[in-house]
């Protein structure tokens, strides 16, 4: 049986006094050495002796290299940043995450993203501004979101959240991922495998509102793009709260200014900050946040109870929650 050991934890993550305690509880009786991210002396001090480091940020070369760290826990979603090829070359070294703190949040600001559009918020906006009543004479033309089509790209934490708010919502769910036995068929409608040819296709032609929550990965790279977005309805409205590479964004911007989708809701983008010369700024139909959201009420918590499980499943050796795998690896 693997018999592992945790004396030493370096941390760099900025909790609160509570939360802090609760981390140092979570790993007694171990040191538990906190710094401040930018505290390179330290930080390379620390991973001298180091078991265990649970980062703000991803990891870089000084932990790939450091003698004794086995497991990193990196304290957000998205560890894209930290699936670099020269990871999986190490088998002793596990890298976690804190996936789906904040789906809950997420999959609102998928919704709100979706409602903004289809009710058309920002013409509303100006229209109050201006002072004007009523003048939007084809207002009443649209339709809201009861008996649409959502396609959610990607069935993780977040996808599932939103899902069950689609349900709730009135709308037909269809789910694009890789593990259809995790399909709820009281929330989704049709679940499209993620291994079978076309069926991202066969999403994105019936989807009203396509919604990006999923990983990237070399395999999901520009995922979106000229083609997929020529196979989207016309009328249709692209969110992306996954990670910006997985758009093509210049094919993205195109396609929106010459009408081929109605518009989009993005949270994240290619580069970021987004350059103020940027193209995509001027999309018409669209809508930005500056890959922020709102936060869970307990987001730390929901992280410090996903650590506390690691730390059983490390010491266990056990498979571990939201561990980095070989197919996450994420070259670009």
């Amino acid at each position: 049986m693997l018999e592992r050991k945790i004396n030493s934890v370096l941390t760099t993550v900025s909790y609160s006094l509570k939360n802090f305690e609760a981390l140092r509880q979570i790993f007694q009786p171990a040191e538990i050495v906190r710094l401040d991210q930018d505290d390179e002396a330290g930080i390379a001090e620390a991973l001298e002796r180091a078991d265990v480091a649970v980062l703000s940020s991803d990891l870089d070369q000084r932990f790939l290299d450091a003698p004794r760290l086995e497991w990193i826990h990196c304290d957000h979603a998205g560890l894209n940043a930290s699936a670099v090829p020269e990871l999986f070359k190490r088998t002793d070294l596990i890298v976690t995450g804190s996936a789906g703190r904040n789906a809950a949040a997420l999959a609102q600001h998928a919704m709100f993203f979706a409602l903004s559009l289809a009710y058309e918020a920002p013409r509303l906006i100006d229209t109050q501004r201006q002072r004007k009543w009523n003048s939007l004479a084809d207002y009443e033309d649209g339709l809201c979101l009861w008996g649409k089509t959502i396609g959610v790209v990607g069935y993780g934490n977040t996808g599932r959240e939103l899902a069950r708010l689609a349900k709730a919502f009135g709308m037909r769910v269809l789910v694009y991922g890789r593990h259809p036995d995790d399909a709820d068929s009281t929330i989704v409608d049709e679940y499209l495998d993620a291994g079978e040819a076309g069926s991202l296709d066969r999403l994105l032609a019936a989807s009203d509102f396509v919604v990006l929550t999923i990983r990237l990965t070399d395999d999901t790279y520009h995922l979106i793009g000229e083609h997929e977005l020529a196979t989207m309805k016309r009328s249709a409205y692209l969110i992306n709260l996954a990670r910006g590479p997985v758009v093509d964004e210049p094919v993205l911007a195109a396609a929106l200014a010459a009408g081929e989708i109605r518009g989009a809701g993005l949270d994240v983008f290619e580069q970021e900050p987004l350059p103020p010369d940027a193209v995509i700024w001027d999309a018409p139909h669209t809508i930005f946040t500056s890959h922020t959201t709102l936060r869970l009420p307990d987001a730390t918590e929901r992280s410090l109870r996903t650590i506390e499980e690691n730390r059983r499943r490390f010491l266990a050796g056990e498979p571990m929650l939201n561990a980095l795998t070989p197919d996450d690896v994420f070259s670009h």
